[in-house]
């Protein structure tokens, strides 16, 4: 039976971006489930119970002719944005930004930080550097108390940050291609697998970040007391720099890294809210319709 510890290759496939998430896939809005009908008399074909002399499915609603957008699901419109945000020039002010970041990098003395969070953090961010690897949107819905179900546009808004962090920065680990502190320093020992694409800049750090300016831009425009919106602001800045720290504690990324996240993050943001990306301000005033 020892045999079958050879799955464990498989947790490789969590190799992330990060994979911000894709938390509840199998409990959104439009799957899920299975409906089993009658083979002799399908529901469609009853008969109106309440006196038309139609059948039910005669009585269907013909005037819906266009995909609603409500019925969109999270992941999915998340990509609607990105094919609008195809169109704009946002890798030009980010590289600029990045270029710095690159040119300061000191890996020596980086990795000697990290051997030092190895030893003395790993322990007690153990459990949340594994739970973090695969996906953190939990951790942000957590903190803003909300289920995809009682606030689904929120939760658009995060998988749309989730999204484009993923793919801004997969952009600019290709094009800076740096190696991963574990491949520097093999006996830095990662906790969970190595994923399978370069370090700079942190994907985490670019989806969390991208994420807490989302939120924060939603709840700007929410009727909520500034106080209120003050706390909730504190706590989602606090969170996305605790899934960075994370990723560095658990010997995946360097310090630079994270801050390069942070960078490409504010320039995805700024590129978002222009005017060709029209279905971002949608989802951002939806999202602020569940909190007034």
């Amino acid at each position: 039976m020892t045999g079958n510890t050879g799955n464990t290759g498989n947790t490789g496939n969590t190799g992330n971006t990060g994979n911000a998430g894709n938390a509840g896939i199998a409990g959104e809005f439009g799957g899920g489930w299975i409906i089993n009908d009658r083979v002799d008399l399908p529901f469609v074909t009853i008969l109106d119970p309440i006196g038309s002399p139609n059948q039910l499915g005669e009585l269907a609603d013909v005037a819906l002719t266009n995909f609603p957008d409500r019925s969109w699901t999270a992941r999915w419109y998340a990509w609607r944005i990105l094919h609008q945000l195809a169109g704009v020039d946002w890798q030009t002010p980010a590289q600029a930004a990045l270029d710095l970041r690159r040119a300061a990098i000191n890996f020596s003395s980086e990795i000697d930080a990290l051997v030092l969070a190895a030893r003395d953090e790993r322990p007690d961010a153990l459990a949340a550097i594994v739970a973090q690897d695969v996906e953190f949107i939990t951790y942000f819905m957590a903190v803003l108390t909300i289920t995809p179900g009682t606030h689904p546009m929120t939760y658009r808004l995060l998988h749309i940050a989730s999204l484009i962090g993923s793919f801004g920065a997969l952009h600019f680990k290709d094009h800076y291609s740096v190696a991963r502190p574990s491949q520097r320093c093999p006996a830095l020992l990662p906790p969970v697998p190595m994923p399978g694409h370069p370090s700079f800049p942190s994907g985490h750090a670019t989806q969390a970040q991208l994420m807490r300016r989302c939120i924060a831009q939603m709840f700007s425009m929410t009727p909520l007391p500034p106080a209120d919106r003050s706390v909730i602001e504190s706590n989602v800045i606090a969170l996305a720099n605790s899934v960075a720290r994370n990723r560095e504690i658990g010997g995946l990324h360097y310090a630079s890294d994270s801050l390069a996240g942070d960078d490409l993050a504010g320039t995805l943001f700024a590129s978002l809210n222009t005017a060709p990306v029209s279905h971002y301000t949608d989802a951002v005033n939806d999202a602020v319709g569940e909190w007034s």
